[in-house]
């Protein structure tokens, strides 16, 4: 219990430097949070260097927006920064979304399925099924059952209607049915 006070004051500390410009905290801030915030920026993208790319962007509005009074401890911080990482991987997808190609899924014979075989998957497993959906299948996808968005959220955040959302996510939902079978 202790340990999870000093590290709250030790995350608070650092957010006080940060909002002094004190760039030896802000590299600490960013490597605290670097592993966290990596793994949420996979997610949206189809590689790591993409997601490195969202991280370091996310953690530029991070800082500004820290120095600017923009963070308060009205919500946890990882909340907060949570949120950024989302919202930069979107801002990302729209600004290259006319760059990117969508790869389709043919529908194939039915595999017989090694039950036990779900129970072996791994994270990396599982972003490599991510990686074979469209773009926009991935976010709704990652947005609805790994972050806990509902729909009316993800049409917001999207730019996209409700039902839209919910198409996306059903097929990405039968994409990934067809890409497991297919490889597990």
């Amino acid at each position: 219990m202790e340990r999870e006070i000093d590290k709250k004051i030790n995350i608070e500390n650092l957010i006080t430097q940060c909002k002094k410009g004190n760039v030896l905290h802000q590299e600490m801030l960013y490597k605290h949070f670097y592993g966290y915030a990596l793994s949420i920026c996979r997610l949206y993208t189809y590689s790591n260097d993409d997601a490195v790319s969202i991280l370091n962007d996310s953690f530029l509005k991070v800082f500004s927006s820290i120095e600017k009074n923009g963070y308060n401890n009205s919500i946890p911080f990882k909340n907060w920064l949570r949120r950024i990482l989302i919202n930069t991987a979107i801002d990302n997808y729209r600004k290259n979304s006319k760059h990117l190609y969508h790869l389709e899924i043919e529908e194939t014979n039915s595999i017989q399925v090694n039950i036990n075989a779900i129970d072996n998957l791994n994270a990396e497993d599982i972003l490599k099924l991510l990686d074979f959906l469209p773009e926009m299948h991935r976010f709704v996808f990652n947005l609805y059952e790994i972050q806990g968005f509902n729909h009316k959220e993800i049409s917001l955040k999207l730019n996209i209607s409700e039902s839209t959302s919910r198409v996306f996510l059903t097929r990405a939902k039968k994409k990934l049915r067809v890409l497991f079978n297919k490889n597990f």
